[in-house]
């Protein structure tokens, strides 16, 4: 069976081969993103492996069936980058990594929420420069803040794990209330008075038209002021321009993302010898209460030997012609 993969790093291509036990399954490895404009390299292979900024619609899909392609095999959860209804159109199989280690994600954000809030990013790279001094370095106790959930699903629910040990009090937003998290505390609330009460607020909610910019003008505006928001979900959860003036007005008092609306133009690359081709992002930088990492939260070594055996996993039953446990169509 003959699978391209796209969007591929060093530590893919490692991750397949050091997991592959099938001789039957021959890769090809594409540094280039998926869309409508490169779906041509499909041609004649069964399967297709793309990640979160691979951009699947309906021209790409179109094009992959073409060639012949008969599976889409996403190695991640999310899949708002991929057109379902055309696929369902096309009878082009979906399989995506339901779950792929919540810890990783979960811990991340509380890693961004930590350097946000005792700025040991800004400490490290003074004391290399022999500056000792703590000024401008004051944080804030943890213990006894009021922390927004917005979604309790695996991730959500593992940072409420996490968040409470250090004596937060978690309240929630999700459609379906979980009872474990219930009982270890935390209280559900309607979305808007989630947004009213939280000191902290991170979102583990998936994209959705509901959801599409979950963070705009209007809801900032019920935030309490010098609020605390972490993304490590989706990036167009936050509507970027509004953000950026709740970051200006010091509505926002830290910003925290893992995720960007635009970042798939910009994430896994090495843009460091370039001019970033986006404004906002630039902004965003600029601002020393922002702290960006690339998509990273996924990223430990686990996380990737789940993905990597659960994606294999999703290849072989379908080239034996059994039920996908991880279909999506």
């Amino acid at each position: 069976m003959k699978i391209a993969v796209f969007s591929t790093k060093p530590y893919d291509q490692e991750y397949f081969e050091r997991h592959n036990k099938n001789a039957d399954f021959e890769f090809t490895y594409f540094e280039t993103t998926l869309n409508s404009r490169t779906a041509n390299l499909t041609a004649g292979f069964d399967v297709v492996c793309v990640f979160v900024n691979d951009q699947v619609d309906e021209d790409t899909i179109k094009k992959m069936v073409d060639h012949g392609v008969r599976l889409i095999a996403l190695r991640c959860a999310g899949y708002n980058n991929v057109d379902i209804e055309s696929a369902k159109r096309n009878q082009l199989k979906v399989v995506r990594v339901p779950a792929y280690s919540p810890e990783a994600v979960a811990e991340h954000a509380v890693a961004l929420l930590l350097t946000l809030n005792r700025k040991t990013h800004k400490a490290y790279n003074r004391v290399r420069e022999g500056n000792f001094s703590l000024n401008n370095l004051i944080g804030f106790n943890l213990h006894g803040k009021t922390v927004g959930v917005i979604g309790t699903g695996r991730i959500g629910a593992t940072f409420c794990r996490i968040i409470k040990g250090f004596g937060c009090k978690i309240i929630a937003f999700d459609k379906y209330p979980a009872d474990e998290l219930i009982h270890l505390g935390v209280v559900y609330l309607p979305l808007t008075e989630v947004f009213q009460q939280a000191d902290i607020l991170s979102l583990h909610c998936p994209l959705n038209p509901d959801t599409k910019h979950l963070i705009n003008a209007h809801t900032l505006s019920l935030m309490k002021e010098g609020v605390m928001i972490i993304n490590t979900s989706r990036g167009a959860l936050i509507n970027t321009a509004d953000i950026i003036e709740g970051l200006a007005e010091q509505k926002v008092g830290y910003l925290g993302i893992d995720v960007y609306e635009q970042e798939e133009n910009l994430f896994f690359k090495d843009l460091s010898e370039s001019i970033i081709p986006d404004d906002l992002i630039v902004r965003l930088i600029g601002f020393p209460n922002v702290l960006i990492t690339s998509h990273q939260a996924y990223f430990t070594k686990e996380a990737m030997r789940e993905i990597t055996i659960t994606t294999l996993e999703n290849i072989e039953d379908f080239g034996k012609g059994i039920a996908l446990k991880n279909e999506i169509v």
